[in-house]
């Protein structure tokens, strides 16, 4: 009796195993090249772009239905024409730099039927100077010969 229950046992867990790999095995309709860029540092009030890749991994056309940001200081931009399959197409990701440190904003695609796949993009945005550099006094007597 005890070996049947250990048989049983057994044969449970690897059925159960071999579900789980079913799943996890199913081909990505939307391949994205890099799922985060880090723009690094950015001054602050110069706005900033990416442009994400992604590729048609399935058999059927694919349809960006919405592309969402996280914030109003993040702006996608795509073409809302359908993808063939094996074909690529740009996500063009702006953001802001209004605001003074570190960010870390989300895109999330809505593709075919409401499915999503979610972008990050992250840096760190340093104080403008207050104002333009000194002049260069230097430069300035050299030109007149002082």
């Amino acid at each position: 009796m005890k070996k049947l229950l250990v048989v049983l046992v057994l044969f449970s867990g690897l059925a159960a195993k071999s579900q789980t790999g079913v799943a996890t095995n199913q081909k990505e309709i939307i391949v994205v090249k890099e799922m985060t860029f880090d723009f690094g540092k950015i001054q602050q009030g110069r706005p900033v772009t990416h442009f994400f890749e992604i590729t048609n991994n399935g058999t059927e056309p694919l349809v960006l239905e919405n592309v969402v940001a996280s914030c109003g200081c993040t702006t996608p931009e795509w073409n809302k024409a359908p993808i063939l399959p094996g074909a690529s197409t740009k996500i063009k990701v702006g953001y802001n730099a209004a605001a003074e440190g570190p960010f870390d904003k989300t895109v999330t695609i809505i593709y075919n039927g409401g499915m999503s796949k979610v972008l990050n993009i992250k840096g760190l945005v340093y104080k403008a100077p207050p104002s333009s550099a000194p002049a260069n006094t230097v430069v300035a007597s050299i030109k007149t010969g002082n």
